[in-house]
């Protein structure tokens, strides 16, 4: 019988988190998770910790990680970044799942690719503020990048074995979120409720707002930008309204190769952790009787801006992703708490990036202050 391949999970309470559990669970035949890492809920944490019995446990935050240690008194849980980094390299890991939010996962990617670790990556904002240092490191170390968001599995799927030379474009789809077609005064009036009802897929808030602003479809561009090594010029946005189509390949013969199935992240999640075989998984087959028709049509720039905003950054380059992303970040969050209208957060983030001076990237440390930097502007604009 092979080795169990053993798993460390950073984000373990958050969606993707408790779906790569949830797989873990199925395929307890192939991996054992070893370690993972919660920002604070310590609630959800208790919980899998009692399931998978993992061996270290970092939580973020060290008042919630203090509490957590009274309860489990001889287990071995970490706080803060040396926490996470520690659940990163742990020595017997031999794949860590990044699924943390922001650009807190920049660092324990880095630390897990010197130590020699695969790496299946949801944390695409990672790779957004700092995807040259990430992907010239994982080069150098000859690591295993394999991605989790759907999309981006669908393009590694379809470019399995294919030389760069012969691919013409990538086509990224989008569902077009929940006001693709709502009529355009009733953007002046949208709600954090209305935003986080998401037609096809259960994310976190964060993801879920970026998804109706089309910014998260403008984050995975640059995502696919480094992870493929694509131009920018050859990676299009399609909408895509039932998402079952989970992104195109297009070749220089004119022929499209796409991966297409039910919109549940079970799947992607599922390939990354059995890469490169596969297992039976826990979707059920396609039915076909559920799906009439499928739908593809341009999106709306003007509508939603900030799909031409990550392009632009990513045109920009040097410091400008990172600085678009961490400002992004706040403005979403500002809106979640009615801070501010929906419409706001492509017309501030505009804002905000034309008088954003941008910087080289040669470290981490720039990465970080630029970050820093636009969350005290996003704040205040």
């Amino acid at each position: 019988m092979l080795e169990k391949k053993k798993i460390a999970v950073l984000g373990s309470t958050g969606s993707i988190g408790q779906c790569t559990l949830r797989v873990a669970t199925h395929l307890k035949e192939h991996v054992q998770v070893i370690a993972i890492a919660s920002h604070s809920n310590i609630e959800v944490l208790e919980r899998q910790i009692r399931a998978f019995h993992p061996q270290l446990v970092c939580v973020y935050k060290e008042g919630k990680a203090s509490q957590l240690r009274r309860r489990f008194p001889s287990l071995t849980i970490l706080s803060g970044m040396e926490g996470l980094e520690a659940v990163a390299t742990k020595p017997d890991v031999d794949l860590l799942v990044s699924a943390l939010v922001g650009a807190k996962g920049i660092q324990p990617a880095l630390r897990a690719i010197e130590a020699g670790k695969s790496i299946a990556l949801a944390n695409k904002e990672a790779l957004v503020a700092a995807g040259d240092l990430i992907m010239a490191r994982a080069r150098e170390k000859k690591t295993a990048l394999i991605p989790i968001d759907s999309e981006h599995s669908a393009i590694f799927q379809c470019l399995n074995g294919t030389e760069k030379h012969e691919v013409r474009r990538i086509i990224l789809t989008a569902s077009g979120g929940p006001f693709h077609q709502v009529p355009e005064e009733r953007l002046k009036t949208i709600t954090p409720r209305d935003a986080l009802k998401h037609p096809n897929w259960s994310m976190g808030e964060k993801v879920t707002v970026d998804a109706s602003t089309l910014m998260n479809k403008g984050l995975e561009v640059i995502e696919a930008h480094h992870l493929f090594g694509i131009g920018l010029g050859e990676i299009d946005v399609v909408i895509h309204p039932q998402s079952l189509i989970h992104s195109f390949v297009e070749f220089v013969d004119g022929a499209l190769l796409s991966q297409m199935g039910e919109h549940d992240m079970a799947i992607p999640i599922q390939y990354a952790l059995t890469y490169p075989s596969r297992k039976k998984g826990i979707v059920a087959c396609f039915d076909f009787r559920k799906y009439s028709k499928m739908e593809f049509c341009l999106p709306n720039h003007n509508r939603f801006p900030c799909l031409g905003l990550a392009y632009e950054a990513a045109k920009v380059g040097g410091s400008m992703p990172c600085f678009m992303n961490a400002a992004n970040e706040v403005l979403v969050d500002r809106f979640l708490n009615r801070g501010m209208p929906w419409s706001d957060i492509g017309k501030k983030l505009e804002v905000l990036m034309e008088r954003h001076r941008v910087l080289p990237v040669g470290n981490v440390e720039t990465v970080l202050a630029v970050d820093e930097q636009a969350r005290e502007q996003a704040l205040i604009i």
